[in-house]
């Protein structure tokens, strides 16, 4: 069973697609999360969800008190699976039906502090680089991309605007991050 970890909806049960979808495992959420409200990325902040699957990870930044949430999930029974659990669980999230290569095409309504991104781990690299690419004008100029794939995937090809921040592994799940570079920051890759 999927819950939330922690907040106003902690211990919270989640559904989850009937398929298509790998939820995050909350051991998962849990690290993610203390890091992220550690160094102030969660609480006021507003946050991308991307490949949102079961909504997981926005539905446990908006508990934790983030201010807004947008999920992005492009298989219409997922995305009505994050607004069932969004409604169960008293969360108020947006929900956009979309791929995140066509909602990040668009141009920016807001900034977010936060892109949260756990694509199906058989997306390719080039196309996690076309999203992440996509994701910078989206981004506030002291923003975090976390990105959650398989243990055995590279490391994603950030765009020149961002720099790791850090890796960590749990179990088969591998979790990047990346901060925005201050502008003229030369970045290393």
């Amino acid at each position: 069973m999927t819950r939330i970890v922690a907040g106003t909806a902690g211990g919270l049960a989640l559904q989850v697609p009937k398929s298509g979808t790998r939820p995050t495992s909350e051991r998962v959420r849990e690290g993610m999360f203390s890091r992220l409200d550690h160094y102030g990325y969660v609480e006021d902040c507003a946050i991308l969800d991307l490949y949102a699957g079961s909504g997981a990870l926005g539905l446990e930044a908006k508990s934790r008190g983030a201010r807004r949430v947008v999920s992005v999930e492009a298989h219409r029974p997922a995305a009505q699976v994050v607004i069932a659990n969004a409604k169960s669980t008293g969360l108020d999230i947006d929900v956009v039906n979309q791929k995140a290569e066509t909602f990040l095409a668009n141009e920016p309504v807001e900034l977010f502090d936060v892109a949260l991104l756990d694509p199906p781990y058989d997306i390719s690299e080039d196309q996690l680089t076309v999203v992440l690419n996509l994701l910078v004008a989206h981004l506030k100029d002291d923003a975090m991309v976390v990105v959650e794939r398989s243990k055995k995937a590279p490391e994603p090809q950030w765009p020149a605007s961002l720099r790791r921040d850090d890796v960590r592994k749990w179990g088969d799940t591998r979790v990047w991050s990346a901060v925005v570079a201050p502008e003229g920051t030369r970045v290393e890759v």
